[in-house]
């Protein structure tokens, strides 16, 4: 159980909230031509929304005892005893931190948008309420319409600033996503239902409440379907590729950054959290998943000439490590999972930057078509190489301890026989073989060779370009270098949970 400190004082969880999309809804009111003025009232909402974040975390880590947790709570709808329910812990305040950082350095990747420029800021804002509201809720009904909040605006993102196939991916990612919404709030209401006492949608309450097996299994189910959608989970997964194939890349950082970490957190959260018993029954099954999804996507990944496409089915597949170290069920294993999320954040936001930034100079997406740019763009090169590098889970950055937690996760896992655990551990130590490959492949395809050498002269990376790498470079290498700060987020947090599935 959870010790609460009260926020009430001064709403400053409300305020993260709203200040997104409510200073959003001002541009509006901007001048029509002022594209510039948009581009950087965009970005000082952005920053000034992430330094309250930042002060979050520090008056977080002040507070004596790790089981604290700031939280809001307001009557709401008083005719449906409805509440505003919002709290910061140990698990959800590493993803609000990474929305903070990822969202800034998207709006700054936006600069080039001028079509329409102030509907698009205003949606990327409103993209930032949803998503800090969907970390920081404690209530289900709330988490449900944070859920469908960020949902319009990456259908309007994609449909309106995508590729020629827009249209056909935002339909796609509409139907898909909105269709596992629908059990998502059936789950929000059976949970809310069966309460003992009265109907409630308080976290808390239904943490310590128990379901007959049956009825703790379709709960499961409902909210798998969800979230196994966002995560993504095979085969539920075939949306990503079109969408981030033909989405502008700050929708793309937006998307592999922050929008299928949602997925993973509700897992954590609602499935681990308030259904142990039945994550017990399906952790065995879902372990054998992720590690096919390792080994499928990685596989599908080196086939894919679509530069984009490549990138997004390798996010498909570190996704994979995601899902086994939840299903885990271990100390290491959960860690290793939330040190992903954060990791992959960064990591799959960066390639995806430098994806479009090479797009909007050569004018070329497929793979077999580059080659020489290595010559042209060194900065691009280097930048690329190295995040490359991260992604493959190098020593020393960020992606190598994630993964690795993650494979003592199994192996010191004692709920598990020797022989599968050997297994699933040889299946995903195939995957992590596989990935060096593909993405090896991608650079020597971009960089290397002479079918660019003499075209016209390409300008490098400029300094707005160069601030967003760097940006995300410094906490992909200073995690790998110290992934304790991590981990102290999260692991009070971790125990709490785990501890569910031993003395409830």
């Amino acid at each position: 159980m959870y010790l609460v400190f009260t926020t009430n004082s001064f709403p400053w969880l409300t305020i993260f909230v709203v200040l997104p999309i409510s200073a959003g809804s001002l541009i509006f009111f901007f001048p029509h031509r002022g594209n510039k003025v948009i581009r950087w009232y965009t970005i000082c909402i952005s920053i000034l929304e992430l330094l309250l974040m930042t002060y979050a975390f520090f008056y977080y880590f002040q507070l004596d005892d790790p089981l604290i947790q700031l939280t809001e709570n307001y009557k709401w709808i008083n005719c449906f005893d409805f509440y505003w329910r919002l709290g910061i812990d140990g698990l959800s305040l590493g993803p609000i931190l990474l929305t903070g950082f990822i969202t800034t350095l998207a709006t700054l990747a936006a600069w080039p948008v001028t079509r329409d420029s102030r509907l698009f800021h205003f949606l990327m804002l409103a993209m930032y309420s949803g998503q800090i509201g969907l970390f920081s809720s404690q209530d289900l009904l709330l988490f449900f319409i944070m859920w469908e909040l960020e949902l319009i605006p990456v259908y309007l993102l994609l449909s309106m600033w995508g590729g020629k196939k827009r249209l056909y991916s935002a339909t796609k990612f509409i139907l898909y996503t909105a269709g596992g919404s629908v059990f998502l709030l059936i789950g929000a209401l059976g949970i809310a239902l069966y309460a003992s006492n009265e109907s409630t949608f308080n976290f808390e309450t239904s943490a310590n409440q128990s379901y007959p097996v049956a009825l703790e299994i379709l709960f499961y189910i409902g909210f798998l379907i969800a979230f196994a959608v966002k995560s993504p989970i095979i085969p539920l997964h075939t949306w990503l590729p079109d969408t981030h194939g033909e989405a502008h890349y700050s929708t793309c950082m937006l998307l592999a950054g922050i929008l299928l970490k949602m997925g993973a957190y509700g897992l954590v959260r609602i499935n681990m959290e308030l259904l142990p018993h039945a994550h017990s029954t399906f952790s065995p099954w879902l372990i054998i998943v992720g590690a096919m999804q390792i080994i499928y996507a990685a596989s599908t990944s080196s086939g894919q000439q679509n530069l984009k496409k490549r990138i997004a089915y390798s996010s498909v597949s570190h996704m994979g490590f995601i899902i086994v170290g939840i299903c885990s069920i271990s100390e290491m294993g959960l860690n290793g999972a939330i040190l992903q999320i954060i990791s992959h954040g960064f990591i799959g936001a960066a390639l995806f930057f430098l994806a479009g930034t090479s797009y909007d100079r050569i004018r070329l997406v497929y793979l077999d078509e580059m080659g020489g740019m290595a010559t042209l763009m060194p900065k691009i090169f280097t930048m690329f190489s190295i995040l490359s590098l991260a992604s493959l889970a190098l020593p020393g950055m960020s992606g190598f301890f994630s993964e690795l937690i993650v494979f003592f996760g199994i192996i010191t896992d004692q709920k598990y026989l020797l022989m599968p655990k050997i297994l699933i551990t040889f299946v995903m130590a195939v995957g992590i073989i596989l990935t060096p490959i593909y993405l090896l492949s991608m650079l020597r395809q971009m960089f290397y060779g002479y079918k660019l050498f003499n075209a016209p002269n390409y300008f490098d990376s400029g300094p707005r370009e160069l601030f967003v790498l760097i940006s995300i470079l410094l906490p992909v290498i200073s995690i790998g270098i110290y992934p304790d700060f991590v981990f102290s987020l999260s692991v009070d947090k971790v125990d709490t949970i785990l501890s569910n599935f031993f003395y409830r």
